[in-house]
């Protein structure tokens, strides 16, 4: 089994954190009345009751490799400040889970799900589904709202707070960017391997694991030469996860992913396994290339998930992404190796590695 890619004691410290936060919130929220203690109710259970703490853990270690010590003064703050991240990511999800139509996550009715029926319970006026989309739009506004509020009572001292800012600015703009992109390719019906690893740059890369440890070497105020080689590790590694995640979102097993089967067949999403699938069918296999451009984003049974996979795997798209993902993550881990990251830094980040490319869930 691959190492995880945060240990349960970074989880318990980010998740104090986090709890903290939210009970520092309370007075304000519960100036706003009963609904907005609901909404931010949720937005913490939606944070506190799942996730591998991925974003927080890399930017511990980008910190830690530029120098950081965890045990000094500024620890504790950089540990509150990698905990933001978190609530970036539940932005992304939630909003992510509204534009897929989404109906679980992580096992749990999705926020917008989740208010469509408190809408009907209460037998409010309107439409429930549309209620339910609009309040977890806030939510989710909300989650990048709390994320800035969060690094600013970290306790970084103000020059780290400089060096940090623009590129948490970078990031947040590069994931609402990939995610546009993934709006529009599919709308515009783009099925390159190009544009689908286009998106994973930007939509997961570059906000899981680049500018995370970007953030802790910009608190750490580390040179150039580091960053670079972080940045490159970051995006290599990065897409690998995502290509991970999209072998996943077919032959994932249910029980350990907490989605369910072939998800993004059902969803017809856009990613490099199925755009090298349409690729290899359009030279070889007409036929193929039908069934796959006629079944994908359709209400699929168990028994044509099972079809559409074995089409994956005879034309070779599956080898393909394992290939891709091997190839990267030997790339990102010699951009690593010839780093000024410390030695300690350099050993987690390929268990990390290890851990973010060979995972089952």
């Amino acid at each position: 089994m691959p190492a995880k890619l945060a240990s349960p004691e970074f989880v318990a410290v980010i998740e104090s954190a986090l709890d903290d936060f939210f009970v520092a919130r309370e007075a304000a929220v519960g100036e706003l009345g009963p609904i907005f203690v609901e909404a931010a109710e949720a937005l913490r259970l939606f944070v506190l009751r799942g996730g591998k703490r991925t974003r927080p853990a890399f930017a511990w270690i980008g910190w830690q490799g530029a120098g950081g010590e965890p045990g000094g003064a500024q620890g504790d703050a950089v540990a509150r400040a990698c905990a933001a991240l978190e609530l970036v990511q539940a932005c992304a999800l939630i909003h992510d889970d509204i534009i897929d139509s989404s109906r679980t996550r992580r096992r749990f009715p999705t926020v917008h799900v989740d208010f469509e029926q408190r809408h009907r319970d209460r037998g409010w006026a309107g439409d429930a589904a549309q209620f339910g989309a609009s309040v977890a739009i806030l939510i989710g506004d909300l989650a990048l709202a709390w994320a800035d509020d969060m690094v600013h009572a970290s306790g970084l001292d103000t020059a780290a707070i400089a060096r940090f800012a623009p590129v948490w600015a970078n990031m947040r703009t590069e994931v609402l960017g990939g995610q546009l992109l993934d709006i529009t390719g599919h709308a515009g019906g783009d099925e390159s391997v190009a544009a689908a690893l286009r998106i994973n740059r930007y939509k997961t890369a570059a906000y899981t694991v680049e500018r995370p440890l970007h953030l802790g070497a910009a608190i750490a105020d580390a040179d150039a030469e580091l960053v670079a080689a972080y940045r490159e590790y970051g995006t290599d590694i990065g897409i690998a996860f995502q290509l991970r995640d999209d072998l996943l979102g077919v032959f994932g097993d249910p029980e350990i992913t907490g989605k369910p089967s072939g998800d993004d067949l059902r969803e017809g999403k856009r990613t490099v396994l199925l755009a090298e699938a349409l690729r290899r069918a359009d030279a070889t296999d007409p036929h193929a290339a039908k069934l796959l451009r006629t079944s994908l984003g359709t209400d699929l049974d168990a028994d044509e998930v099972e079809r559409l996979r074995a089409v994956l795997t005879d034309l070779g798209a599956v080898d393909d992404v394992e290939h891709r993902i091997a190839d990267l993550t030997e790339r990102g881990l010699a951009a690593l190796e010839t780093s000024s990251a410390t030695a300690t830094a350099k050993a987690t980040l390929r268990a990390m590695a290890a851990a973010a490319t060979r995972r089952i869930a």
